[in-house]
């Protein structure tokens, strides 16, 4: 089928992202319960990481991932690492959507993508969305998201089959070499800032802990809450940078959102306000230390390559919304974000106690 050839009934949308003539096509032979009635997909999320599509034959609803729009690094935007952990994850106590179908033929829309079911759920984005809940609540939100994570890093990666999904040993010292390198691919300017961090973070390399699986991503918007029940998650999404590694790494990272209004503005397009009920820097720390009887006396390190890694996916985004290959709004701030991020990275580096990171 050519991409001008439309099944009767089906217009396809006026966007670059998915094909609706050929993935309803697939959907009719790949996806359970599709009742063969046209297809019609809105975009979801507006390709700040991945693309993602509400699909609904009328009658039944799906969500549909693909890749962004151009650009894309090499080992980013992963498919089919997102698909295999959350296969995988079913079984265990890690709330994820179920998977339905994976496509990796580009043929059908010019990227892989994979299907799963859509998950009846709040995520909170926004300040507005935030000042719903009571401080209650907000505590009870802030305990299920360490919990959910410290589950996260609780699963027996082996017993359900992901033994090979990354490669543990010298994960951190990989990590910054890999950012690195993306920096090299993505920059769109020179910011001696960026060098720096990453001798500093090379020169105090902590010593990780048993390995577990990583999410990558973890942060408030990046779940869905029951909507009865604002405590509990319904699910765990966005799993495209999941790996096996330092679990202390997805604790950095979800503290950088959690009190960084830029990291807050780069994930969900506006800062959230500090509320009553929600724990504080110090009270995540504690909880997770608690729940997962991890050490976190090296988290300073985490958080400054917390801080390294996200401005390097900015100035790829930001790359990206230069030549014109995003979709949605907002991305004209990304560059400027940049800088702030690395100058952070590198104010809390020189006030660490690890003597390496002060420089």
């Amino acid at each position: 089928m050519s991409s001008t050839d439309s099944p009767e009934g089906v217009t396809p949308i006026a966007d670059p992202g998915i094909d609706l003539p050929r993935v309803q096509s697939w959907f009719a032979e790949n996806i359970d319960g599709y009742s063969g009635a046209p297809l019609s997909a809105s975009l979801i999320a507006g390709g700040r990481s991945n693309l993602t599509y509400l699909v609904n034959d009328g009658t039944n609803e799906w969500v549909l991932r693909r890749p962004p729009l151009g650009h894309v690094l090499p080992t980013a935007h992963d498919m089919a690492r997102e698909y295999r952990v959350q296969h995988a994850l079913a079984s265990t106590a890690v709330p994820v959507p179920k998977i339905l179908g994976f496509c990796d033929d580009l043929a059908i829309n010019d990227a892989v993508f994979y299907v799963m079911e859509r998950v009846d759920g709040v995520i909170y984005r926004d300040a507005s969305s935030i000042a719903s809940l009571s401080p209650t609540d907000a505590k009870n939100v802030s305990h299920a998201l360490v919990d959910v994570l410290a589950d996260i890093h609780a699963v027996d990666y082996n017993a359900i089959g992901l033994g090979d999904f990354g490669r543990p040993e010298g994960y951190c010292e990989r990590q910054v070499r890999r950012w690195g390198e993306q920096w090299e691919r993505s920059k769109t300017r020179e910011i001696p800032a960026v060098d720096e961090v990453a001798r500093r973070l090379k020169n105090a390399l902590p010593a990780s802990g048993s390995p577990t699986i990583v999410h990558g991503d973890y942060r408030l918007d990046n779940t869905m809450m029951d909507p009865t029940n604002p405590s509990r998650i319904a699910a765990v999404l966005d799993w495209e940078m999941s790996t096996l590694g330092d679990p202390l790494t997805d604790l950095g990272l979800f503290l950088l959102y959690w009190g960084q209004a830029d990291a807050q503005v780069i994930a969900t397009g506006s800062a959230i306000g500090s509320q009553d009920g929600f724990l504080d820097h110090d009270g995540i720390v504690e909880a997770y230390a608690l729940k997962s009887g991890r050490s976190v006396d090296d988290l300073d390190w985490y958080e400054v390559f917390a801080a390294f890694k996200l401005a390097i996916i900015v100035e790829g985004i930001n790359a990206r919304f230069q030549m014109g290959k995003t979709l949605g709004d907002g991305f004209e701030a990304m560059g400027a974000l940049v800088g702030g991020l690395v100058d952070g990275a590198l104010q809390r580096a020189s006030n660490s106690t690890i003597a390496a990171l002060r420089g």
